[in-house]
């Protein structure tokens, strides 16, 4: 009895812990995607991508919340807390990335104040994009993954009536391939802004010394 006590114990431990990351994880999306309407109404120019994705991400959320803690949602509950962990990280080197190219471009009189994404192409831009995308791609890859997991769960007799599992499985696998098509898209879109830049600065006549 002891034993099954300390089980139950720990077991209420993590399955509050739970809860609370996933809540505010929905509070987390919930407030971004309204803070975005905002900006894209007072005439910010956010990618409609993204916005999408912040919807779908707490509908994902909120997926989860109502998920039970049972033997189905163990099997992949440590897979789900390194993810999170991880994309957190990912999303504080992403808004370092935004933040600081956003600050250097309106010290130069090249965005409005109301952006909060980066458009066009500078040179001095890969520097920290080409430092970010390996860590975009082991983001997609870990959506894939979860995806796959979910729906092999789904499979199982010990899954069977949780509409949830297939449910995070399609929204994970309709994040991952958006993001990795969004991805590809801007780096398409920036080779070609870089090669134009290039060709334009060659066009030029050199300065002549005074």
């Amino acid at each position: 009895l002891p034993n099954f006590a300390k089980k139950i114990e720990i077991y209420l431990f993590f399955r509050v812990l739970d809860l609370i990351i996933n809540f505010i994880l929905v509070w987390y999306y919930c407030t971004l995607t309204i803070r975005e309407a905002i900006l894209s109404i007072n005439g910010s120019r956010i990618k409609g991508w993204w916005m999408m994705h912040h919807y779908v991400s707490s509908v994902l959320a909120g997926i989860t919340v109502t998920w039970g803690g049972g033997e189905c949602y163990q099997n992949i509950r440590k897979q789900f807390v390194i993810f999170y962990f991880y994309l957190s990280v990912v999303q504080l080197l992403q808004c370092r990335y935004q933040t600081g190219c956003l600050r250097r471009l309106r010290a130069l009189g090249q965005r409005h104040s109301m952006d909060i994404s980066v458009e066009g192409f500078s040179s001095w831009m890969f520097r920290g994009l080409t430092f970010l995308i390996p860590f975009l791609v082991l983001t997609y890859i870990f959506q894939f993954f979860n995806a796959y997991k979910l729906y092999y769960l789904s499979q199982l007799p010990v899954c069977s009536g949780q509409w949830q599992v297939p449910a995070l499985a399609f929204g994970f696998l309709l994040v991952a391939c958006c993001n990795v098509f969004t991805l590809l898209a801007v780096l398409i879109n920036k080779w070609r802004q870089g090669v134009a830049l290039r060709s334009k600065r060659q066009a030029e006549p050199p300065s002549k010394m005074q």
